[in-house]
């Protein structure tokens, strides 16, 4: 008898079920995709950032940007596969022989490959009942579109086009836009599927502490009467001198007044906005009054890219995007405040969110070469729904010195800023800070981003030659 056989028979097994488990869940793969359902990785990579406790979450998606729906599809796909090859050993765990009366090694094969598959749908169709998703199909890429189209109405009076006083870009080499091209916005959320959802089918309900529940089509919301507005909006996990903000010019109907149609209950004091992926953010309602605060189903004089919310999103001037700016829109709820708790709040972030203060140096880049003599330092500041009253740059620690505004868009957006440097030879450490609209002095930090925003003057170490 061989002593070593039984010990060695797991091993033998794992190894002769891996490449079954995964051809399977890769034929899954393919099945979805030619479904058009979206990646099954990606669904229990949505699942996984779920579950991730919120600051390591978000520094998972803010260090990885781009590449985090990647990595978190590679690690889920490993996962299915051990799953399922887990599954396939506990299910047939020793095998026989085929002269043992069993099937032969290649129907035997078949039969695993079927078992597996069936062991990966079935482990994705429990993880998508746990998700609870609404979504219709989807996928990560960049440029994704609608699922279903959508008419983007005229609006009845258009913002003013952006002036060259307002935009100094052009004549700033590596200045950000006043106005944040679409493709190049920041996107952060826990979507690893990017929602493709039918204009036709959705449906926006408000509910809660209402006198009635309403329901509206995409079409009866536009037809409410659709405004624009220059709004800046950020991410509460942007670092000092960060890129996770934006300008845009949305298109939306004020939010009040489709809360007004379901005569909201004075006693409500939160606004839970609900995604069609079941992720919520909750605010004040006070804020929701504000001519600034939008249903919006437009970006930049287009229909809202799949990724960026379509078919309509929230956005509220002054809020981080964590406690308002819900994407993919399907329910807004009026509740109390110590009623509910929106997604990021119980994993750690303030239940308050609004924008703090801050600027950032664009150019000179940190460790670039520049000529001694004058040079022009410049970038953005913002303070959403105070405005910016002034711009201050100071080098070497030495005194601070008043830039010069680009004219604003809206008390709601960042300003551009320009400042002439007279600099030696050497290495020159150049620091911003802002004053708000309000006279506040932004804060010298340093803050970490846990739990309410980021707080420091921006620095940057320039080679003078």
């Amino acid at each position: 008898m061989n002593v070593d056989a039984a010990p060695r028979r797991p091993a033998r097994a794992l190894r002769r079920r891996l490449p079954i488990a995964v051809l399977a869940v890769a034929a899954v793969e393919v099945v979805a995709a030619i479904l058009g359902r979206g990646s099954p990785s990606l669904v229990v990579a949505d699942l996984l950032v779920t579950l991730t406790p919120g600051p390591l979450a978000t520094w998972f998606l803010g260090t990885f940007r781009a590449a985090a729906r990647p990595l978190a599809a590679l690690v889920a796909a490993a996962g299915l596969i051990v799953t399922v090859t887990g599954l396939l050993v506990l299910l047939r765990p020793g095998g026989r022989a085929a002269d043992d009366g069993a099937p032969d090694p290649s129907r035997r094969r078949v039969l695993d490959l079927g078992a597996a598959a069936v062991a990966a749908l079935g482990a994705i169709g429990l993880v998508r009942a746990a998700r609870g998703s609404g979504v219709v199909a989807g996928d990560g890429g960049a440029t994704a579109g609608p699922a279903g189209a959508a008419r983007l109405p005229a609006v009845p009076t258009p913002l003013p086009a952006v002036t060259a006083a307002q935009d100094l870009a052009p004549t700033v080499p590596g200045l950000s836009p006043v106005l944040t091209p679409v493709p190049d916005f920041y996107r952060i959320d826990t979507a690893m599927i990017v929602p493709r959802v039918d204009a036709g089918s959705w449906r926006l309900r408000i509910h809660g502490m209402v006198a009635r529940e309403v329901t509206l089509t995409f079409d009866e919301l536009v037809d409410l009467g659709v405004v624009e507005r220059d709004v800046t909006i950020s991410c509460v996990s942007n670092e000092v001198g960060g890129d996770l903000v934006g300008t845009q010019r949305w298109t939306g109907v004020p939010l009040q007044r489709v809360l007004d149609l379901a005569g909201p209950d004075p006693a409500a004091t939160q606004l839970v906005g609900r995604s069609v992926d079941s992720w919520t953010a909750g605010f004040p309602t006070a804020l929701a009054a504000s001519p600034d605060a939008l249903v919006a189903v437009g970006m930049g004089g287009a229909p809202l890219p799949a990724r960026h919310g379509f078919p309509a999103r929230l956005v509220v001037a002054g809020l981080y995007g964590y406690v308002s700016a819900t994407k993919w829109l399907t329910e807004l709820e009026l509740t109390t405040w110590d009623e509910f708790d929106g997604f990021w709040i119980s994993r750690g972030w303030a239940k308050e969110g609004p924008v703090k203060t801050a600027s950032r140096i664009d150019v000179p880049r940190d460790g670039v070469g520049v000529t001694a003599g004058t040079v022009t330092a410049a970038g953005v500041a913002w303070a959403p729904g105070r405005g910016i009253a002034g711009v201050e740059v100071r080098v070497d620690g030495g005194p601070w010195r008043p830039a010069t505004l680009s004219e604003p868009l809206a008390d709601t957006t960042w300003v551009q800023w320009t400042c002439d440097l007279d600099l030696a030879a050497g290495t020159r450490v150049l620091e911003v800070r802002a004053v708000d609209g309000d006279g506040e002095v932004q804060s010298e930090g340093p803050r970490a981003v846990l739990p309410d925003g980021a707080e420091g003057w921006h620095r940057r170490e320039v080679r003078v030659v």
